[in-house]
């Protein structure tokens, strides 16, 4: 008997959505920063074992859309709803268990669920074993689950709860595959990343990063990517006093994208501006939303 299925991970902005992910994989697909609405594409999974394949996807985090930006990154959560047969519920130990069973019940999903209690290492095992019997008491999930996807700890579990409730199929992908999302899409998420790593306030939420030449040569790979904001003053912040700041994205995601595909990069950076991109339809398309 295989068991085959799609898997769908939702809750609320750093909740740990793309850690559980990157734990699940023991690869580093989806970027993962302290900051809230990190992940904005749907970014696939596929975890093949003897006897099950599980294709997990990791969706942006659940919020009221601000720019069209964030309606497209709210359709990739309703498509995930909509074609999940288990849905992943994660929810920070830390934040209002409330507050997020609420927004869970917003959802109405129709699919098998298990509430995963993430960050388990941050409180002490009374008030875990306390805030377990609530979410239990919840009722709407077939599992509750208490993990550190940080620490990889409780992952085994989940695995074993996910398994039961997958549907009997044969699998979607041949086995060697790991996401359905080309390298270009990881170079330009890994950019992106260091952004995120690198700069406060507003800069990240108004950046996107676009690769336009991926060239595999015969020593090396020679990439270039735009990274696009909306104002000319963010151009000279992520330039940097002489081109500093931009230099130094450019050193941390080479070493990334070098671990990533395994071989010597050339990495090239420009930055452009484009006014209010997250609001026209034109850019985003362009851009991969």
């Amino acid at each position: 008997m295989h068991k085959a299925g799609f898997v769908n991970i939702f809750g609320k902005p750093n909740a740990g959505k793309s850690t559980l992910l990157n734990a699940i994989m023991g690869e580093k697909l989806a970027i993962i920063s302290p900051k809230v609405q990190t992940t904005r594409h749907r970014i696939t999974g596929v975890l093949t074992e003897p006897g099950y394949q599980i294709v997990f996807s990791d969706t942006p985090g659940i919020i009221d859309p601000k720019y069209k930006l964030h309606e497209k990154m709210m359709g990739a959560v309703k498509s995930a709803l909509e074609d999940a047969d288990v849905a992943l519920l994660i929810v920070d130990a830390k934040d209002s268990l409330e507050e997020n069973l609420e927004l869970f019940d917003s959802l109405k999903l129709k699919v098998p669920v298990v509430l995963i209690l993430n960050k388990m290492d941050n409180i002490i095992k009374e008030d875990m074993a306390v805030l377990l019997e609530r979410a239990k008491a919840w009722g709407k999930a077939t599992e509750v689950v208490a993990i550190s996807a940080m620490q990889k700890k409780g992952i085994k579990e989940l695995l074993a709860a996910i398994v039961k409730l997958l549907p009997e199929a044969n699998a979607f992908y041949p086995d060697d595959t790991l996401t359905d999302k080309s390298t270009r899409f990881f170079v330009a998420e890994m950019i992106r990343e260091k952004i995120f790593q690198l700069f406060e306030e507003e800069i990240p939420y108004h950046t996107t990063v676009i690769v336009t030449q991926f060239q595999e040569k015969d020593t090396l790979t020679k990439i270039t990517a735009e990274i696009i904001v909306t104002r000319d003053t963010q151009k000279g912040i992520i330039l940097g006093e002489k081109g500093k700041s931009i230099r130094e994205i450019g050193t941390l995601a080479r070493q990334d994208i070098e671990k990533f595909i395994e071989r010597k990069v050339f990495l090239e950076l420009f930055v452009k501006v484009r006014g209010k991109w997250r609001d026209n339809d034109t850019f985003l398309k362009e851009y991969g939303y």
